[in-house]
């Protein structure tokens, strides 16, 4: 499959299971950078300064990253909603090999 044809078929995707694809892959590279940078554009994110991203709380620091995103499961994101797709469909065409 080429790369323009996964796009199409991601971007087919609801924004809500791209997050889930995405998140899955993410938790399971231990990708702490990939959630810090979805947090930043995330409503009501002001809660993700709570986070340290200290080396030695990486796991858990995944955890809540995680955590804080499922509590807006299902909720509107807004204007930034585009930006979050493009993220998390970057992401997946990146990493999901």
């Amino acid at each position: 499959m080429t790369e323009s044809s996964e796009f199409a078929a991601l971007d087919q995707l609801s924004t809500e299971e791209l997050r889930e694809r995405a998140f899955h892959l993410a938790r399971e590279r231990l990708d702490v950078r990939f959630f810090w940078s979805v947090l930043r554009h995330v409503p009501d994110a002001e809660t993700a300064g709570s986070l340290d991203g200290a080396f030695n709380t990486v796991g858990p620091t995944i955890d809540e990253a995680y955590a804080m995103f499922r509590e807006l499961e299902g909720h509107d994101l807004g204007e930034d909603e585009p930006l979050l797709r493009a993220k998390f469909i970057d992401y997946l065409l990146k990493h999901d090999k």
